[in-house]
This record gives structure tokens, sequence and C-alpha cells, in this order.
């Protein structure tokens, strides 16, 4: 086996064991330890996987997070499945907040409840919203994020505090049993001071987001009363969840809240 095989085969594992070790390779793929020693230094230069003692596991820290339009576009359609079922849990005349989440703009997007006020930092939230009758837009000021189409900063928390809302919709880059994470202090920042100002916390997750933990927490499971995805839950997952009272709406399927 060449070595660029061994190393693919060496994730692959990674994948579904979670660590490896120095003599596990060599039993795995008949080589020696100096050979398994050069594999593990090749993928720790690629970033592909992490050196511990004796071995070496998968980073479990994600620390890419693409632009606006890259995030609109991955994983398009479990978001589109997922916006359309979060939409349907918004009444007539219920007041919202929407952070700048690209599955949330899905919600926007099939809105089809009348006479809301919607509170939101995404600009791209609020022009959508435009196009829906009766709907009355507060989009917050501050900072615009170029890269992501938001409004942030200590503008837009100190004008959170003239509000406050039947529902908040939030998305969330990071999903594990520790609860949401994000890859930057201000989106924690600002979703935090968004929960604070709602009554009923939505969140809307695809099923890429579960297992990736960023570089800063946000809250944990006792702050969300839904969760939105579109796969069914590792039971680990539906467990931490359901012991902290949250409702699980699988869009488009079963219901997970047993």
């Amino acid at each position: 086996m060449f070595q660029e095989e061994r190393l693919i085969a060496i994730v692959e594992y990674l994948k579904s064991n979670k660590r490896i070790t120095v003599d596990l390779i060599c039993e795995l793929y008949d080589v020696s330890r100096d050979t398994a020693r050069r594999d593990m230094v090749k993928l720790e230069e690629q970033g592909t996987i992490v050196r511990t003692r004796g071995g070496a596991i998968l980073p479990t820290l994600s620390k890419e997070v693409g632009d606006y339009d890259q995030r609109l576009q991955a994983e398009s359609s479990s978001k589109l499945t997922i916006g359309k079922t979060a939409a349907a849990l918004i009444q007539d005349g219920d007041y919202i907040m929407m952070d700048a989440s690209t599955t949330v703009l899905h919600a926007a997007t099939a809105l089809s409840s009348k006479q809301n006020i919607v509170v939101t930092s995404s600009i791209e939230i609020a022009a959508i919203l435009t196009r829906k009758d009766e709907t009355t837009i507060h989009i917050l000021g501050g900072v615009l994020d170029n890269k992501h189409h938001s409004v942030y900063g200590a503008k837009a928390i100190e004008m959170l505090n003239d509000y406050h809302v039947d529902k908040l919709l939030i998305g969330t880059c990071g999903i594990t049993e520790e609860g949401l994470s994000a890859p930057n202090e201000e989106d924690c920042y600002l979703v935090r001071a968004m929960m604070q100002h709602a009554d009923q916390v939505i969140v809307l997750a695809d099923h890429s987001k579960f297992g990736k933990r960023l570089f800063h927490r946000v809250v944990g499971f006792e702050s969300i009363d839904i969760l939105v995805t579109d796969q069914a839950l590792s039971p680990e997952m539906k467990e931490k969840l359901l012991a902290c009272d949250v409702e699980i709406v699988l869009a488009g399927g079963e219901d997970q809240n047993d």
C-alpha cells in the first residue's frame, strides 16, 4: 500500500474509532514503527490529525467558517427544509427575532404568517421580509460585518434592550453535547443578548453542524426551547437535549421527543 493510500485509510479509521496508535497502524497496514510515525507526521503537517502520546486523534476544533455566499450554498436543501418547518412555528401576530444564520434566512423566506413584527441583525433577512405584506421590520444598528452580511457590536446589543419578542430563531455553526458554539466572541455576545429578550428560543441546525465544536461556546441546551433539524439525532445527543427539556422537531419526519 502506498503512503497516500495509508493516509486516507488512517483518516477513515479515525472517523469511526476516534483514536489510533502507532502500534495499530503497524498492525493494520503491515508497516514499521518508523513508517507509521512518518505517516502521522505527514497527516499532522496537513492539519488532518492531532498527534497524542503514542497515537493520534482527529482535530476536535472546527476553525473554518465560510463567507455568507459559501454558507448559503452549503447543505442548501437541508436548510430549505428546516426553514420551512421553522416558519410553520410562527403564528399570525407573533413578535419574532432572527439572527443572521443562512438557515434562518430560509425560515424568513418561507414565512407565511401575517402581521408579524421582526427584529433582525441580518441585512439579507431584512431585505427578504420587505416582500412580506403586513410585516414590520426592525433592523439592529451597529457595525456591519461585510463577510457575513450582519450587524454586530455594542450598539446592536444596546438596541436589544428596547425589544422583547415571543420567539427567537437562531442558527449555529457547531453543536455538540456541550451546547452551541461560534467562531468569534461577537456572535456569542449578540446571540446571548437576543436570548434574554425572547420568551421562546428556537435553534435551526442541519445535520452538518452536529459534532462540530468552534472556538467560543455560546450557550448550553438549558437555554434552548426547540431544536429544528433534518436528520435523526444520535442517542447521546437526543438524551442530552431531552434532559434539558428541549423539544426536538425533525423537519418532515417523526417525533423525536420520546
